[in-house]
């Protein structure tokens, strides 16, 4: 360590430095107008240097962790941003993540030519256009998904760009919502900026720049600490999605993961190509998913930064599922293709780490939209929701039941907003029993949602492990697939995974989500008073 940097002062810096970013999310959450990011928290905030590199991220969602630098880097890269300045931009083959996940990235200013930070929030819209409500479309390609947005001022030296919000609202089906939950957006940087500069008129430009690329390193020191206590070698896992909801499938994910000294690489290079239907991610959505594995075997106090990626070497091919290429449909790369990498890649861990690495949770988002006309008011709406599963069991006990697992980080939307904000009605809403893996220490149940509509719509899902159950370990069992129906007049319709249905008024949506993979030989006896329950997600 650089003998100038007072390990207290780095350690109140990086707390500092992660409380400005919870701050700027908890603006975001509680100015926004859309249940999505009010109540269900799908929004991350971010601090970065001088350079563009991360320097503290709020705990929100991991499947930003490693996807916000690079969309972040292409504002820098796209945009001259002057003082007063704020870039926005959802383009996922520009940093992005899925269209619905708009970034705002404002620099500031300490007195320089050059901004001295960057700040950046990213929230999941709950509809940017596309040919169907929610802007998760079963689609073929990235036109059909929605309004794709490259770097573009949406402030400029402090002044609101009236035109490139009308042409953005003229563009979406919730135009009032949108508006609220980009000003809450621009609300969240605006607090992030002040608090930085009082970080700064604290302690100096200088003394925070250096305190700021002290924190780089010394994540990078934490995470390579992390790497050398996994036995060096080379480890190979494979799994799969159920399919792309076009008749491509199953598709597979293929992990080699090298582990060498201090360093190790995650290889994918083997993974499907590419395919029709939604399910493609882009390489950002990849580096995320690894960066979310390895800091799950990390310290608590490990700052999020930048820094540590730097022990990490990730490879992956364009031209496949897991690093697309343009103009491929991608709306459920993000949620669905993101959690099988996490997967794979834990699968892998599991056979270097097999006394620290669970079976395998829920693997599914069960990504849910609902989109038409709302009777009560005449207007359009569109809702959208992840719903919650089962984590897998470990090592250490029961995987958890009833709760968002891996890349997402949200909650669930309460009964009682939901059915405020639309024409929705929530008949059931409990835990699966007997969807978790058997094992020693079994799989965590999913849950049973059940919603009645309350007016003509159309509904669409993105959901997977409705075919192969997520994987168990050390002899653990399976976790119970999902599954999903429709009763329209006490007649029971069978609905695929990922699919696109009118809804009549009256009609059930059904969607019972998987359990988690059990631990441990299924002969074992169970250890007692280990099982515990989660509060419903």
């Amino acid at each position: 360590m650089n003998p100038n940097i007072d390990p207290i002062r780095l350690e109140v810096l990086k707390n500092r430095f992660a409380s400005l970013t919870e701050e700027m999310g908890a603006v975001l959450q509680r100015t926004a107008f859309s249940p999505n990011i009010k109540e269900r928290r799908d929004f991350s905030c971010a601090l970065f240097d001088s350079d563009g590199e991360m320097l503290a991220q709020a705990a929100h969602i991991p499947v930003h962790l490693g996807s916000m630098p690079l969309s972040v880097a292409a504002a820098i890269r796209r945009i001259n941003m002057a003082p007063g300045d704020m870039v926005m931009l959802n383009d996922p083959y520009c940093g992005g993540t899925h269209l619905p996940d708009i970034t705002l990235v404002m620099p500031v200013f300490c007195g320089g030519a050059k901004p001295a930070f960057y700040l950046a929030n990213r929230a999941h819209h709950a509809d940017v256009g596309g040919i169907s409500a929610g802007s998760l479309p079963l689609s073929t390609e990235v036109f059909q998904e929605g309004l794709r947005i490259p770097p573009v001022r949406i402030v400029r030296q402090g002044r609101l760009q009236e035109e490139v919000l009308a042409m953005l609202l003229a563009n979406v089906r919730t135009p009032v919502e949108r508006e609220g939950d980009l000003n809450a957006q621009l609300a969240a940087n605006r607090v992030g900026e002040r608090r930085l500069r009082e970080i700064v008129a604290l302690y100096g430009l200088d003394e925070t720049d250096l305190y700021g690329r002290a924190l780089l390193n010394y994540g990078e020191r934490m995470m390579a600490d992390v790497i050398s206590a996994i036995p060096d070698g080379c480890y190979r896992y494979e799994d799969a999605l159920d399919d792309d909801g076009t008749g491509s499938g199953p598709i597979p994910i293929r992990c080699e993961l090298t582990v060498a000294g201090r360093r190790a690489s995650v290889d994918f290079s083997a993974s499907a190509e590419q395919v029709p239907g939604c399910v493609n991610a882009v390489r950002a959505i990849t580096l995320s998913a690894v960066f979310y594995v390895f800091r799950l075997l990390a310290p608590e106090d490990m700052p999020g930064s930048a820094g540590c990626m730097r022990p990490l070497a990730v490879r992956t091919v364009p031209g496949t599922v897991v690093d697309c290429i343009f103009p491929a449909a991608v709306a459920g790369g993000n949620v669905e293709t993101s959690q099988r990498i996490v997967d794979v890649l834990l699968g892998a861990l599991s056979q270097a780490l097999p006394d620290r690495i669970p079976a395998a949770s829920c693997g599914s988002m069960s990504n849910l939209t609902i989109g038409g006309v709302d009777p009560r008011s005449g207007d359009l709406f569109a809702y959208y929701e992840t719903i919650a599963g089962g984590a897998g069991g470990g090592p250490l006990g029961p995987g958890a039941s009833g709760l968002q697992t891996h890349m997402t980080n949200t909650l669930n939307t309460p009964a009682e907003a939901l059915e405020h904000a639309y024409p929705l009605r929530v008949k059931r809403y409990a835990l699966r029993d007997g969807s978790g893996g058997s094992g020693r220490h079994p799989g965590g149940t999913g849950v049973i949602k059940e919603l009645e509509i309350l007016g003509e719509s159309r509904i669409t899902l993105i959901s997977d492990r409705r075919n192969l159950g997520p994987y168990g370990l050390a002899g653990g069992g399976a976790g119970r697939p999902g599954r999903n129906a429709l009763l329209r007049e006490n007649q029971l319709t069978e609905l695929p995974g990922k699919c696109s249905v009118a809804a009549r008024t009256g009609d059930v949506l059904i969607i019972e989500t998987p359990g988690g993979g059990g631990w441990g030989d299924d002969h074992a006896t169970p250890e007692k008073g280990t099982h515990e329950r989660s509060d419903r997600d």
